[in-house]
């Protein structure tokens, strides 16, 4: 994979970032997108709902999107090397849709709420603010799913969906840190 080489942040406060998934570039920007979580879109077709990701689903090459409080993801499609042009295509998009005054998603964001039970409400504790706002500066999210049986399942998105670097990052970050502060949990998986 040839990576383009990031330029220095643009006045326009759209600064694209590397990530630990090759494939995904996060774009961190100088305003608030979503008020609070954020949304997947795993496929175009998923962008209903979103103006911001329609406008990025039409350009050639991105594949997927996450779109944070204060930052976009984008995944590029397989086979594909990042290049100048892509990245300035895509920074386009966004300032496109920074102008229009659109909202980035008119639909629900993602849920981040536990579903009662104080061990749900401890891992969520731990993932809200110690595990999530790590993940973010890598562009992606973490999404509590549900806890039963001693396993914490989860749902990766953004740059941490499809990362090599993922299954890592559960076993040596998040599941070991929920295992030190929380007994119950013997195991977190990804789903």
């Amino acid at each position: 994979m040839s990576l383009v080489r990031l330029s220095p942040p643009a006045d326009d406060g759209i600064v694209p970032e590397t990530t630990p998934n090759p494939d995904t570039l996060r774009f961190a920007l100088d305003r608030t997108l979503t008020a609070g979580g954020g949304k997947d879109f795993p496929h175009p077709m998923d962008a209903d709902g979103s103006p911001l990701a329609g406008r990025l689903f039409a350009l050639e090459g991105v594949a997927a999107l996450y779109v944070g409080r204060d930052f976009v993801t984008v995944t590029k499609t397989e086979g594909l090397d990042w290049n100048e042009r892509m990245v300035e295509a895509i920074k386009a998009a966004i300032r496109e849709h920074l102008a229009s005054g659109d909202p980035a998603i008119t639909g629900p964001l993602s849920s981040h709420a536990a579903a009662g039970g104080s061990v749900e409400t401890r891992i969520q504790r731990i993932l809200d603010e110690e595990i999530r706002p790590a993940v973010a500066m890598d562009g992606g999210d973490v999404v509590f799913i549900s806890f039963h049986d001693g396993v914490v399942e989860l749902h990766l998105q953004g740059s941490c969906s499809g990362c090599p670097s993922s299954l890592m990052t559960l076993k040596m970050g998040i599941e070991q840190r929920l295992r030190d502060e929380i007994p119950e949990v013997e195991e977190v998986i990804a789903i």
